[in-house]
This record gives structure tokens, C-alpha cells and sequence, in this order.
């Protein structure tokens, strides 16, 4: 989605670094700050991060970080055609994406079954690394947003087999009726 402002690169430190990914696809140059501290709310969760030798730690490649950004702007551009039902979580405070991208995807949408919240307080991690209680409202929220469809598509469900259960049986007494 889209990149926060003020985690972009100003523009022509962005063309000049689009330029050198062609050439030095594999350098890591990208000038990003270290987002641990403004995507990870609980400090327990950072240290666990920073000591995670499997995390990967230095500055992105400029190939990845050019083709994140051209992802990002194709799919700023095709909002509008998200027609599959979603749910959007998006913490009020993050600092790492822009909550009001969210907001554009969830106004853009052609998807007649669309959720957005947006949690007050809450950062960008919300399913790792918010304070337990926020995980849990995160997470009861996400389950709630399940079910509710899981048993509208039950519903939906029932009421077809009962149309061609009725069908079948209103079909058996015609048939009944012409051999007598």
C-alpha cells in the first residue's frame, strides 16, 4: 500500500536511487530508518526482534526497496478494483504505513462486504507486537469478522438445499401424480 510520508525518501534522492538499482541492484543504500521502534509497540517484543538472528537487520537492497515501491504505487492506482469481501486493521498511530491509505482502499472499493477498523493508539503491528490486551481485541475482532460470514455463507447455504430439497420433492409428486 502506500508508503507513510514521512518514511519516504525526498523525490530526488528517489530517482537517483531508481537509477543506481539498475546498476547496483544488490547494494544496500536505501536510506530507511531502523522501524522496530515505531512498528513495534512493546518493548518486549523489540528486544525479541533486535536479538532474532533470522530478522534481518541492515538497510534494504535498492532493488527491493525499488520494487516495493513500484508495487506500492500499481496498487495505490488499482484500488477501486478490490471486489472480494476484506477487512481492513490499521492502528491509528503507525507510523510505518499511512492509515489513510486504508481509508481510500476502504472508500475505493467496488466490494459490497468491506470492514475497516482503525484502532486508536494502536501501531503498526498489530497481530505482533501491540500490548496483550490490544492483541486481544485485534485478534476477537478478526475472529468475530470470520464467523459472522462463516454463518451468513451457512445461512445462504441452508436456504439452497432447502429450495432444491423442496424442489426435488414438489418434482417426486408430479411424477407420482402422472404414473396413478
Amino acid at each position: 500500500m502506500k508508503i507513510a510520508e514521512e518514511m519516504k525518501p525526498n523525490p530526488l534522492l528517489v530517482k537517483a536511487l531508481t537509477s543506481l538499482a539498475r546498476i547496483m541492484p544488490t547494494w544496500k543504500l536505501t536510506p530507511t530508518p531502523d522501524i522496530v521502534d515505531i512498528a513495534f509497540r512493546d518493548p518486549q517484543v523489540r528486544d525479541e526482534v533486535r536479538s532474532n538472528p533470522y530478522t534481518y537487520k541492515g538497510r534494504p537492497r535498492l532493488q527491493t526497496s525499488y520494487q516495493l515501491y513500484t508495487a506500492s504505487m500499481h496498487l495505490e492506482e488499482r484500488l477501486q478494483e478490490v471486489s472480494l469481501p476484506f477487512i481492513i486493521l490499521h492502528g491509528e498511530d503507525d507510523k510505518v504505513t499511512d492509515p489513510s491509505v486504508s481509508k481510500v482502499l476502504y472508500e475505493s472499493a467496488r466490494a459490497a462486504d468491506k470492514t475497516f477498523k482503525l484502532y486508536p493508539g494502536m501501531w503498526h503491528s498489530l497481530s505482533y507486537g501491540e500490548l496483550p490486551e490490544n492483541l486481544d481485541t485485534v485478534f476477537s475482532d478478526i475472529l468475530e469478522w470470520l464467523k459472522d460470514r462463516v454463518l451468513a455463507r451457512n445461512a445462504a447455504f441452508e436456504e439452497q438445499r432447502k429450495i432444491a430439497n423442496d424442489h426435488n420433492a414438489s418434482d417426486s409428486k408430479s411424477i407420482n401424480v402422472k404414473e396413478t
